[in-house]
């Protein structure tokens, strides 16, 4: 049951309040009365059932009143719910925020914000869905755990950036921390998407382990390695300059990836400009689309004309009872 209007709820005040004051007025004698003598003697004789109804009017009255509130506030009663089949995933996304991805190959900007700016608009197509983020390099943290408001991940990714977390890769710790987000939800039902430059140097856990567990909960992993041309510039100290440094993802670094997919059932993708990476989000977005079938309630009955019916009714029971066999006298 729900209510529709319940701010009215609380116009339930003025009945308990009226309850109060017949309470306490009746603690009190009559301003105004007749002294008699003392009739302790008669207590013990039994008194009329017209003596012993004598509160019913106002406990009729009171029980209306309170029935003609609640109407007001429109209690609802759902009706018969409709299957339907929609199409929804709970994902986390890994993204790896080590110094490596200062490197401003993949143009404009430097790697990581390339991978954001290509992962919000990925986080923008998931309407339904169920979307967390883990940043990684020497430690893992959660960023956003899983949500619904895509507004506010949008902000969290955002913020996401290079000297949050001690520099390395901890690529185990990170699919760990994501697992463990996911792991009481339905079987099957459930991805993460990694995302990185580097091989697996910090942390407890190795990736073949946090791949093993991954598999036994039925999550599947997709690795997406960062790679490109040899030669980029990086920023280190605020001057830019170009070196020669590997970013190129080597075969051992692949098949890391490659094997963390394999054993989830995931897919490994290696991307090596901004564009390829925004196609490998767009490939991974219908894989991670399953069809749920859900029950959802379209009709919702009010109970208004019952409760007011009831409310009425009582008020002209009190109203007889007070005019007739039950009347005050005068």
């Amino acid at each position: 049951m729900r209510f529709a209007d319940p701010a009215w709820l609380l116009a339930l005040l003025l009945p308990a309040w009226l309850g109060w004051r017949w309470w306490q007025a009746r603690r009190q004698p009559p301003e105004y009365r007749i002294a008699f003598p003392t009739l302790r003697f008669a207590t013990a004789a039994p008194g009329s059932l017209r003596a012993r109804w004598h509160r019913v009017p106002a406990l009729v009255g009171g029980t209306a009143l309170l029935l003609l509130v609640i109407a007001l506030a429109r209690p609802q009663v759902p009706g018969d719910s409709e299957p339907t089949r929609v199409k929804s995933r709970n994902i986390m996304v890994a993204l790896d925020i080590s110094s490596s991805m200062k490197a401003t190959d993949f143009q404009p900007g430097n790697r990581l914000q390339v991978a954001r700016d290509v992962l919000r608009e990925f986080v923008k197509r998931r309407q339904g869905d169920l979307v967390g983020m883990v940043i990684f390099a020497g430690r893992a943290f959660l960023q956003a755990p899983l949500t619904t408001d895509l507004s506010v991940l949008d902000r969290l990714a955002e913020q996401a950036d290079i000297g949050q977390l001690p520099d390395g890769t901890a690529i185990g710790t990170a699919l760990t921390l994501s697992l463990n987000q996911l792991k009481n939800l339905p079987r099957n039902t459930s991805a993460v998407v990694l995302i990185t430059d580097g091989a697996n140097n910090a942390g407890d856990v190795s990736p073949a382990q946090a791949a093993e567990a991954a598999r036994a909960l039925g999550i599947r992993v997709h690795a997406i390695g960062l790679s490109s041309a040899d030669t980029f510039q990086v920023a280190l100290n605020g001057v830019w300059s170009v070196r020669n440094i590997n970013a190129r993802l080597s075969g051992k670094d692949e098949a890391v990836l490659k094997d963390i997919a394999i054993r989830t059932g995931g897919q490994f993708y290696k991307a090596t400009d901004p564009d390829m990476l925004a196609q490998v989000l767009r490939e991974i977005d219908p894989l991670e689309r399953i069809e749920v079938e859900v029950r959802e309630t379209r009709e919702w009955h009010d109970l208004f004309p019952m409760l007011v019916g009831g409310g009425l009714a009582l008020l002209l029971l009190e109203l007889l009872l007070t005019s007739t066999w039950l009347r005050p006298l005068p």
